[in-house]
């Protein structure tokens, strides 16, 4: 339960950051079968844990019996003329990524083979990475609000790089290619998973909650310098182009989570 909680906060502050948004307040609703005590304490504890980190303050919301089911709706502040949009992408502009790819999905993948129970520590040091990562991603707030008057344009990575870059890509009008061998996949997922998987991972897995975003080559040095300063690796992957959709290696591809198929 307070992974739980510790996520459905992360997801909401995800979205912020990559707006270049500062977390303010927000709203919870919250739809439980039952009232358990001891649930719904753990829950607090991972939820707020992670408000207070980002001095985010719960205002008000519902509590209701029903399947369970919970809705954040936060709220952040940022600059006028400032924020971080996903229709700011210009030809020419690097593709960044922070953080590593393919983690969260490497640990879904173990789940669904029965691989993992993701309600325990696992034993092999690389698999519990992969388990952290799935649980209790790290909303890159800091990092958004530095990308201000940087980045062009931003998304946060959570239904798959492929597909979250395509929203940019779509929203600025123009194309994205990716090289594969650039992405930042953690040592964790190349020994768990291979390093094959480990790439299809960061392609097309998603809940890595990571930022993407594009900035003039011009900017490579200041964005290096950032990636110092915050202590958060900051890697290329690509460029951005003329045309429309998304590319890996020069070839057209699509991929990741889609809300409303079967």
């Amino acid at each position: 339960a307070a992974d739980i909680g510790w996520k459905t906060l992360a997801v909401n502050l995800s979205d912020l950051a990559a707006m270049g948004a500062a977390p303010a307040w927000g709203t919870l609703s919250l739809s439980l079968p039952q009232a358990e005590a001891a649930w719904i304490d753990d829950f607090a504890e991972g939820f707020f844990a992670l408000a207070d980190v980002h001095d985010w303050r719960l205002i008000g919301g519902d509590t209701t019996r029903g399947p369970l089911s919970l809705s954040v709706t936060a709220f952040g502040q940022v600059p006028h003329g400032q924020a971080l949009r996903r229709d700011g992408a210009k030809v020419g502009d690097d593709v960044w990524v922070s953080g590593t790819l393919g983690d969260a999905a490497g640990a879904l993948q173990l789940w669904q083979r029965g691989q993992l129970d993701v309600t325990r520590a696992a034993h092999d040091l690389d698999v519990e990475q992969l388990r952290q990562r799935l649980l209790r991603p790290t909303p890159r707030v800091a990092l958004g609000i530095a990308l201000r008057g940087i980045a062009h344009a931003a998304v946060d990575l959570s239904d798959g790089l492929l597909a979250d870059l395509g929203h940019i890509a779509m929203r600025s009008g123009v194309s994205a290619n990716v090289e594969t061998h650039l992405l930042p996949t953690s040592s964790s997922a190349r020994h768990v998973l291979g390093e094959a998987s480990a790439c299809e991972a960061a392609l097309r897995g998603g809940d890595d909650y990571e930022l993407c975003f594009t900035a003039a080559a011009v900017h490579a040095e200041m964005i290096y310098a950032l990636s110092d300063r915050l202590q958060l690796p900051l890697t290329r992957i690509g460029r951005i182009g003329a045309g429309a959709g998304v590319q890996a290696d020069g070839t057209a591809v699509q991929g990741g989570y889609e809300h409303f198929t079967a």
